[in-house]
């Protein structure tokens, strides 16, 4: 009898749990301090209801003419986002932690980075959607510029 309960049991949650959702993110941005250069990058990530996490790669071009440093990040993040699509449009906020590295000509620093930010990811048709995203990093050690600002679109996948 304790078999059969713990099987029924098991497909019960197994019929109630809530289905997850993952997607991919291929992006292209401008990071704005000091000056405008290009980031690109790409994430992806998966969630359950309206919690999720993501990991992000991104690379900023140097502009030595303005002091403006590269800068890489990896970054692990947690998302805060509707459950589903309002008129289109699925708003998030996010906030994570991971690791940078700058370099400015020979100067280079290495060390752990902290963002937070937000967006929406906008339905085109099927699983294609637009996504727009503001980040603010706070980077520690010494780099340049303790805190970065970059924005950027990108096209996502869900699946």
């Amino acid at each position: 009898m304790r078999p059969l309960r713990l099987a029924l049991v098991c497909v019960g949650i197994l019929i109630t749990a809530s289905s997850a959702f993952a997607d991919a993110t291929l992006f292209i941005g401008n990071t704005t301090t000091p000056s405008g250069r290009q980031a690109k990058g790409g994430a992806i990530g998966a969630g359950v209801l309206v919690i999720g996490g993501e990991f992000e790669y991104s690379t900023t071009t140097e502009k030595p003419e303005d002091h403006a440093p590269s800068l890489r990040t990896g970054i692990g993040n947690v998302l805060i986002q509707t459950p589903f699509a309002i008129a289109g449009v699925q708003p998030y906020f996010t906030t994570g932690a991971g690791g940078y590295r700058e370099k400015l000509g020979t100067l280079q620093e290495t060390n752990l980075v902290f963002n937070t930010g937000g967006g929406a990811k906008i339905s085109l048709f099927g699983p294609l959607r637009v996504r727009l995203d503001y980040r603010v990093f706070k980077l520690r050690g010494s780099p340049q510029y303790d805190v970065v600002h970059r924005v950027y679109a990108g096209i996502n996948l869900k699946f």
